[in-house]
């Protein structure tokens, strides 16, 4: 059976006295075996890193560029490959899987304008004779421990920001689908990043540990449940590390009696459903405003629900693939039934749903909840699954309460035509990511992602300039030159160059 090792420089077995399960969730089998690392695992990369780091970070801004232009080059032709490996672990459909990838694309496009994203500030004449400038400075070496529902994604938001800013960076993908991260550093060496610039170690908890007790790796970026997260946040601040640790997220989708119901219903199909729910970003609670709009949007849900396809990953046709394996599915099923328990209606239950010839796979169809109420744990916590809960709002005010009471505070969506009550609604919600007639209002890659409250541990956000402040530390530098002349050489006496005007020669830059 194939093994997964890690991607350190020079010797990636390790002692391999433990072993985790990579499961096909199509068919429920194990497919590969993946290491999990210990402290010295993690050590021989850190060494390696520190031999790597400094003569990367003198590296020219330009040069580090070409590394990223053409490690996405390496990405986009491998892109085939990338998606089918990443389906046959996760379980998301192929075209799920190349947005993922794309989507972390898009933040190595941003690092590829490092050049101009690591310009400081200068203030000429700040005092009597006197000029301030500041510098961003890499941190040295960084790490990133990421889940398992963005294999591609999440870890190019981490590594392809603090590489650009002259960083040195250990990855520690989940090890339920650790194949996909460990093609991603190999093609980034392929790209011209020296040996040691981005490693991957495998594990779990053990590993977690070393790398925020480690003395040597100066920041931690997470992506995670909410608790942990906090856990993340807490040992690595205590450790001495920045730490930016993104949790978990019950995100709310505001459906005003104005609202376009046909847009909205096509929305949340592939909102609440697509990716198996398997998303920080997803849509998974729908509130709408009166009983009539409710009433309305619970009579439109109903085909469009009915009508999805769950199917294997790599079934063009499907809408959404199995969960990741089936320890989640189990969690989804729990969720469901408390949700039961607690008096909410279940008008679709995807529970027992079986794909004939993959029985064994991981499969949950789509579930609806109605009449679900603030009160009930199913509706405080996330349930990370295909599930939709509605809970009916009397008016544009509870609307607003809803999300911002709630202890998760990632993305938020309203619908309407109304500018004004979009307006309001913005500025007046406390969650970190707006959409507007936007169901998974996920920035650009040139602004940050964040969430507030239980979504988000840290003060600075992922990618964008924000992403840039986290991965460099400010130098800041105030100079003044005393008055008087200078003796400058006149030349040689044999009449070649002087070394004044050596000074005045351009070098080359590139």
């Amino acid at each position: 059976m194939r093994t997964i090792e890690h991607f350190i420089v020079n010797n990636p077995g390790g002692a391999a006295a433990r072993t985790g399960d990579v499961f096909d969730p199509n068919t429920g089998r194990v497919q590969a075996r993946v290491l999990l690392g210990t402290q010295a695992d993690l050590d021989r990369a850190v060494a390696a890193a520190q031999a790597a780091q400094p003569a990367w970070a003198a590296t020219n801004p330009q040069r580090r560029a070409r590394v990223m232009f053409r490690f996405k080059e390496l990405v986009e032709s491998n892109m085939e490959a990338l998606a089918h490996t990443l389906s046959s672990e996760h379980g998301k459909v192929i075209a799920d899987a190349k947005g993922d990838i794309q989507r972390g694309l898009e933040v190595i496009e941003f690092a590829c304008g490092i050049p101009h994203a690591l310009k400081g500030e200068y203030t000429q004449g700040a005092g009597p004779g006197i000029d301030v400038y500041s510098m961003r400075q890499p941190l040295g070496i960084g790490a990133g421990i990421t889940p398992f529902n963005f294999p591609a994604m999440i870890p190019m938001w981490m590594f392809g920001v603090a590489i650009a800013c002259g960083n040195a960076f250990i990855l520690k993908p989940s090890e339920r689908d650790p194949s996909v991260p460990v093609r991603l550093a190999e093609l980034m060496l392929e790209a011209g990043a020296p040996d040691g610039i981005l490693q991957v170690v495998h594990g779990d908890k053990e590993m977690v540990d070393a790398i925020l007790d480690h003395p040597a790796i100066s920041a931690v970026s997470f992506v995670g449940s909410s608790d942990i997260a906090h856990y993340v946040y807490r040992r690595g601040v205590d450790a001495g590390k920045r730490v930016q640790a993104m949790g978990g997220a019950k995100n709310h989708g505001i459906v005003m009696p104005d609202a376009d119901l046909d847009q909205v219903v096509a929305d949340l199909s592939g909102a609440a459903f697509g990716s198996a729910g398997e998303r920080c970003m997803a849509l998974p609670v729908v509130v709408p405003v009166g009983e009539k709009t409710a009433d309305a949007l619970r009579e439109k849900l109903l085909p469009a629900i009915q009508s999805l396809r769950v199917g294997i990953s790599t079934d063009n046709d499907s809408h959404y693939g199995p969960v990741v394996n089936a320890a989640h599915k189990q969690r989804v099923e729990n969720w469901i039934q408390t949700g039961i328990d607690e008096g909410a209606e279940l008008v679709v239950d995807g529970r027992g749903f079986q794909l004939q010839g993959h029985e064994q796979g991981f499969f949950i169809g789509p579930s609806l909840f109605d009449r679900v109420t603030p009160n009930m744990q199913s509706y405080k916590e996330e349930i990370f699954g295909p599930v939709l809960q509605i809970v009916r709002a009397p008016d544009f005010e509870t609307a607003v309460r809803l999300p911002s009471e709630h202890q998760y505070g990632n993305g938020v969506a309203i619908f309407t035509r109304n500018g004004h009550a979009a307006r309001e609604f913005a500025a007046r919600v406390n969650v970190g990511m707006v959409g507007i007639n936007v169901p998974i209002p996920v920035p650009v890659a040139y602004h940050s992602f964040g969430g507030w409250k239980r979504s988000a541990f840290g003060d600075i956000n992922q990618h964008g300039m924000e992403g840039i402040r986290f991965w460099t530390k400010t130098k800041t530098v105030t100079q003044r030159w005393p008055d008087g002349s200078v003796d400058l050489p006149r030349g040689s006496e044999d009449g070649g160059p002087s070394r004044i005007q050596d000074a005045f020669v351009i070098p080359t830059m590139g």
